[in-house]
């Protein structure tokens, strides 16, 4: 935890609750209005698989037609407010996340996310809740520990893309996925969510979810990983699966 320490602190600062976070679960969840879908930047209908658009003044998602994610692709497009969330997913599979690690992280669930804030400057945790996507300040120096090694840590775009992360039993797993993907996640968990823990349901949720995950993406490792990282990306940009605003949030 950052600022206040008291004995067995948790390494990520809670109580700022589900902020900014719950308001990009409200778009990905809410109802579709009527009439086709069009893109919010040009207005142009958009296909029921769209990109979307991370807008960094706002720490809100557009939908995009093709032609608007591909001109805010490039670096600085527009000023550099919108960014085009990219459509690729990794995997780190030499990551070590036993129980030390993940106390350390100070996560209180099984399933967090972590993103780069260009606003703030710095990193953002987010994990599920009742509520929707709680956000914390993650210690510096845990994640350093943590997940800092990891080659996803180095190929993290900010504002774009998450580190998802999951601890089931013994194992841990940590994927590098489109920022909309890790929200629609949450989004997903919260419409199943039962109980202190969430229940049943949003636990098969979270199954099937990183099930799809593991079938797709490209596994980087320590020692190849910039040249593993560029086939990757050209692999999972053929085959986009989020879902458009109006649905339950992007899939895998």
């Amino acid at each position: 935890m950052t600022g206040h320490r008291t004995p067995g602190p948790p390494a990520v600062r809670r109580g700022a609750g589900p902020g900014a976070g719950l308001g990009v679960l409200r778009r990905l969840t809410a109802p579709r209005p009527s009439g086709p879908p069009r893109c919010e930047l040009c207005g142009g209908r958009l296909a029921e698989d769209h990109r979307h658009l991370a807008d960094t003044e706002r720490r809100a998602l557009a939908c995009a037609c093709t032609a608007c994610a591909l001109l805010f692709d490039r670096p600085g497009a527009g000023g550099g407010r919108f960014r085009t969330v990219p459509d690729r997913r990794l995997a780190d599979p030499g990551i070590r996340l036993d129980a030390a690690a993940w106390e350390a992280l100070g996560v209180p669930v099984a399933v967090a996310f972590f993103f780069r804030n260009s606003a703030l400057g710095r990193l953002v945790a987010c994990y599920p809740s009742p509520a929707g996507a709680t956000e914390g300040e993650p210690d510096p120096e845990a994640w350093e520990a943590v997940l800092g090694s990891s080659p996803l840590a180095g190929l993290l775009q900010p504002d774009v893309e998450a580190l998802l992360v999951r601890r089931t039993g013994d194992r841990g797993d940590c994927y590098l996925v489109p920022v909309d993907d890790a929200y629609g996640l949450v989004g997903r968990m919260r419409l199943h969510w039962r109980g202190f823990d969430g229940g049943a349901e949003a636990r098969a949720e979270l199954d099937a979810y990183f099930g799809r995950l593991a079938e797709r993406a490209v596994a980087v490792t320590r020692q190849d990983g910039a040249a593993r990282e560029d086939g990757a990306a050209g692999r999972n940009g053929a085959a986009r699966e989020s879902a458009p605003a109006g649905r339950e949030g992007g899939r895998p």
